[in-house]
């Protein structure tokens, strides 16, 4: 770890440690929510307790909050033979993410919210600016308006926050297939008494054509989804959605690959550079949620169409979750998406926090005809120790099997993640 790296972590455990005697209770919010959600508070969800007060302001014109996340990662290996051939691992430590988040909400009749991200990431050693924008809402239309730039809405694990997905990182898939972000425009809309939810997106990389997260010139994204069963009395729901995306790669060009779920491993899988004018990804994902257990999975697909080739490439992860200590993660309707766990006991608090297991199986396939970028699956039990609203640790093992280069390698990751938010 780098001394500037421990400078802030200690900066850190310093702000939370000394707030920690201040917390305040909140009320206990419903396990579906249906209220129409700011700008940016996908990315930096108003937590259950304040930890403190001097980060929210109440002004004239508009209301401020600020945030913050900050991520730091631990990783060790073992490994066989042809796994050590594919690629030599080193047991590390180094930050993933750190970002500051600021939004608001503008004292005007119509619902009209801002929202500004600066973030730090570690897999790419670069800054750059997360959600940042407006988002203007249509009370009769049962929808928002969203310009500048944003996650494109493609798969629930996506839209969610980094922050608080059961799993330490995001599936090969999603990862290999769907960029973090883009510019442009995006409808989110609701259906209440249908109970459905849906979005559209239009983007473009005018903005963005230097960023490493801007990999096609311009892209249209949509989902929707509906929930079968929906019972607030039960804490129960059951999500199902599709969705769709297709676009022009950067430069006429693409490649797929991903990293196996480890922010500080290389990337295992990856496609060489490919000719192509169009590209397209679809995708179907279903979960069921009751009190504290939840199941669910998806699958995707991505093609695209360079000369004389059409290939296709697939990849789904499933995943089994329970709330040991008997929370509920609560689930936002109108995004289609869960949220963060909040225990109902705090550590600093006096409690035991939110124990959350987790078993995850992941596969990604970027193998077809003469383009080898290999298949790889990965086996996942962790352990989440949310030990109050803003500090998280994860305890995680995995096992893999990768298929590439002509070899099978099988490798043990054991990883830990520790993590604060405001």
């Amino acid at each position: 770890m780098s001394r500037r790296t421990g400078v802030l972590l200690l900066l850190l455990l310093t702000l939370a440690t000394g707030a920690w005697g201040a917390e305040e209770s909140g009320e206990t919010p419903p396990t579906i929510d249906t209220v129409p959600q700011e700008a940016g508070a996908d990315d930096d969800p108003t937590p259950r307790r304040r930890l403190v007060k001097w980060n929210e302001f109440d002004g004239p014109i508009s209301t401020f909050r600020f945030g913050f996340g900050f991520l730091v990662d631990f990783s060790e290996y073992g490994q066989d033979r042809e796994s050590e051939e594919q690629f030599p691992l080193d047991g590390e430590v180094g930050v993933r993410d750190s970002r500051l988040l600021f939004r608001g909400r503008f004292k005007t009749e119509r619902p009209f919210t801002w929202t500004v991200g600066y973030m730090y990431s570690g897999t790419n050693d670069e800054w750059w600016f997360r959600q940042t924008g407006i988002q203007i809402g249509f009370p009769k239309a049962q929808g928002q308006l969203f310009i500048g730039r944003k996650k494109e809405g493609y798969s629930m694990i996506k839209t969610m926050t980094g922050y608080h997905p059961w799993t330490q990182e995001r599936s090969f898939g999603l990862d290999a297939f769907v960029p973090i972000l883009a510019d442009g425009l995006k409808w989110m809309g609701w259906f209440p008494e249908q109970r459905v939810f849906y979005s559209v997106g239009l983007f473009g990389d005018s903005l963005s054509e230097d960023e490493s997260f801007a990999s096609y010139d311009h892209q249209a994204v949509t989902r929707i989804g509906w929930l079968p069963i929906s019972s607030e009395e039960d804490k129960t729901v059951w999500h199902v959605a599709v969705m769709g995306r297709a676009g022009k790669p950067d430069e006429g060009s693409i490649r797929w690959r991903s990293r196996p779920e480890d922010s500080l491993a290389p990337y295992f899988v990856e496609t060489p550079e490919i000719e192509a004018d169009s590209a397209r990804t679809v995708g179907a994902e279903t979960y069921y949620r009751k009190g504290p257990w939840l199941f669910g999975g998806e699958y995707n697909w991505q093609t695209a169409d360079p000369e004389g080739k059409n290939p296709m490439f697939h990849a789904w992860d499933v995943v089994g979750v329970w709330l040991i200590t008997g929370e509920t993660r609560g689930y936002n309707a109108r995004g289609g998406y869960f949220e963060a766990v909040s225990p109902d006991r705090p550590v600093f608090e006096g409690g035991p926090g939110a124990w959350e297991a987790v078993l995850h199986f992941s596969f990604i396939d970027l193998d077809d005809g003469s383009l080898d970028g290999g298949t790889m699956w990965r086996l996942t039990p962790m352990v989440n120790w949310h030990m109050s609203d803003n500090v998280r640790l994860e305890f995680v093992y995995g096992y893999s099997h990768l298929d590439r280069f002509d070899l099978e390698g099988r490798t043990h990751f054991f990883q830990a993640r520790v993590q604060f938010t405001l």
